[in-house]
C-alpha cells in the first residue's frame, strides 16, 4: 500500500475511492447489528461489488437481529508490520429474496469459510462509508 501522509502525519483520512479500493481487496470484517440497544458483533467473510457489501450466513442471531434492525455497522481493516488501516461502512441490510438476486451474488463467488450451510444471502448498502491508513512509530515525546 502506498499512502501519502501529508507532513508525515501518521494518520490519513482515507477518500471513498481509497476506502472502496481496500473493501474490495479484503474478504473478511466484522458486521455490528443491534437490537433494543444492545450491540452484537460477528466476524464474516464477505465480497464487495458495485459498492455493496455482500455476506453469507446461517439462522441464528446474526439473521434475526439484522432482521429486526437493518441498520447495520461493518468494518474489515489489515494490519502490517508498520501500518495499517481500517475502513467502516454505515448502511442498510437486507436479506436477498429474489433467485435471480441470490445468482447474481453466487456469480461474484463469494463462499463460505466455515464447511456449514449459509443459505441466506445478506446486502449491505451503505449509507456512508469512511476509512483511515495509520503510520506506526513511538508515542513523541509531550511538548511543555
Amino acid at each position: 500500500m502506498m499512502y501519502t501522509h501529508p507532513d508525515g502525519q501518521p494518520v490519513l483520512e482515507l477518500d471513498d475511492e481509497q476506502s472502496w479500493k481496500l473493501l474490495e481487496a479484503t474478504r473478511h470484517g466484522r458486521l455490528v447489528v443491534s437490537v433494543a440497544g444492545e450491540p452484537d458483533i460477528f466476524p464474516v467473510n464477505y465480497i464487495a461489488s458495485d459498492r455493496k457489501i455482500y455476506l453469507r450466513t446461517a439462522p441464528g442471531n446474526k439473521l434475526a437481529q439484522l432482521t429486526i434492525n437493518s441498520k447495520v455497522l461493518f468494518e474489515t481493516d489489515g494490519i502490517l508490520s508498520d501500518e495499517a488501516w481500517s475502513v467502516v461502512l454505515r448502511g442498510t441490510a437486507r436479506v436477498l429474496s429474489g433467485s435471480a438476486e441470490v445468482a447474481a451474488v453466487e456469480e461474484l463467488g463469494l463462499k463460505t469459510w466455515v464447511p456449514t450451510l449459509k443459505d441466506f444471502y445478506v446486502e449491505v448498502v451503505p449509507t456512508s462509508v469512511s476509512g483511515r491508513h495509520f503510520l506506526f512509530g513511538e508515542q513523541p515525546e509531550r511538548e511543555i
